[in-house]
């Protein structure tokens, strides 16, 4: 079982700051694995009928403890599960608990309260830099096309079916578990549009027909996605100015593996590597701010930047996405700097091992690999 340092030490800050952490993260994300690889910890499957039972009284359940360490895997498999969750954070704060889920705890019906104030949160993303090197593989290629999730990066070989299975997986016990979505067709149907437009422009209406539902299914569809991590939506960045897009969102999907199967790249070439390059290094923000506050901006010339983060009483960092040094033109941050003229400008590339620095005509740029992406956002 693969020690997965960076998020372990994660958790330990989170307990730092609340007795109740809830890890949430896809299915298969490594969840479980994670969460028993804690110290001192004692592991709970709530999918099992005799952990059920063991918990029906939260409060005898709870005094039992002291201060111990516990994983409640798949909570939202008990009837009422925020509410052993907040007698915990209230009168139990010894115990120290990590509770597992497929999506934001009050997300679904499942959960009559979001324990704000009580709890932390830690978004488990699919395999980030970290992750590669805790498991010691360095090819990055691998990863792009296996994706990040843990059993479809380390499988010797992995067939295709596999996909389909985490799918019928993902709607058999996290959507109709955990939203009660009807019409698998439609709903599965605009999964796999979603896989295969991943990183452009969104609009509801062109997937309506093709999903055979409305423009208000789709969206609603796409919120669910949100909720349980599967698509990351990123509004446009903006000041109101006539000439930026200011309404239509991007959505990426949540694994470069997924992308890749859906568009039938087997075998990566070249000119596959930007757009897989580009979700790799969202998963990394992502990973690092833990939360949903990254933009993209983009003028009705079609310039854009990939990605930005707005930065409260300062100015926005500015990051664009290269699989190499070669490929970056600065005429797009050129424009972006016009409109915003201050904030760093940040250059991530797969063949940069060291961050180094850069003007052109007067523009300053700072070319980082990813697992240097830290550095930068740990000044927001």
């Amino acid at each position: 079982m693969k020690r997965r340092e960076y998020w372990i030490n994660k958790i330990e800050e989170a307990w730092g700051r609340h007795s109740i952490v809830w890890l949430s993260g896809v299915r298969r994300a490594g969840k479980t694995c994670l969460s028993q690889c804690l110290p001192e910890i004692e592991y709970l499957d709530c999918e099992l009928p005799r952990v059920r039972q063991r918990l029906e009284d939260p409060e005898g359940f709870l005094s039992s403890l002291g201060s111990r360490r516990l994983v409640l895997d798949e909570i939202h498999r008990l009837a009422n599960p925020s509410e052993l969750l907040k007698i915990a954070a209230d009168h139990y704060p010894a115990v120290r608990i990590v509770a597992t889920g497929s999506s934001r705890l009050g997300a679904s019906f499942k959960f009559k309260d979001t324990l704000a104030g009580r709890k932390s949160d830690i978004w488990l993303t699919p395999m980030n830099s970290h992750d590669l090197h805790d498991f010691n593989a360095g090819d990055l290629k691998h990863r792009l096309l296996r994706g990040g999730l843990p059993p479809f990066f380390l499988a010797p070989s992995l067939a295709e079916g596999e996909f389909q299975s985490w799918v019928d997986a993902f709607w058999s016990k996290d959507i109709q578990e955990l939203f009660r979505l009807e019409r698998r067709y439609s709903f599965n149907r605009f999964f796999e549009l979603l896989m295969l437009s991943s990183g452009g422009i969104f609009e509801a209406t062109r997937f309506a027909g093709d999903c055979e539902a409305s423009r208000q299914t789709i969206t609603n569809y796409l919120s669910v996605l949100e909720e349980t991590f599967v698509a990351h939506v990123l509004r446009p960045f903006h000041t109101r100015k006539s000439s930026e897009i200011v309404s239509s969102p991007k959505v990426y999907a949540f694994d470069t593996g997924f992308t890749a199967y859906w568009r039938g790249w087997y075998e990566l070439r070249r000119e596959d590597m930007g757009l897989l390059w580009e979700h790799f290094v969202l998963n990394e923000l992502n990973s690092i701010l833990q939360g949903r506050e990254i933009r993209y901006w983009r003028d009705k010339q079609g310039h854009e930047i990939d990605f930005v983060i707005p930065r409260s009483g300062t100015a926005p960092l500015a990051i664009e996405c290269k699989w190499s040094v070669k490929a970056f033109d600065p005429a797009n941050l050129q424009l972006f700097r016009k409109r915003y003229p201050d904030g760093e400008n940040l250059i991530v590339c797969a063949d940069v091992s060291a961050a180094y620095k850069r003007n052109f005509d007067g523009l300053e740029v700072c070319f980082s690999p990813v697992g240097s992406l830290s550095n930068f956002l740990e000044k927001k």
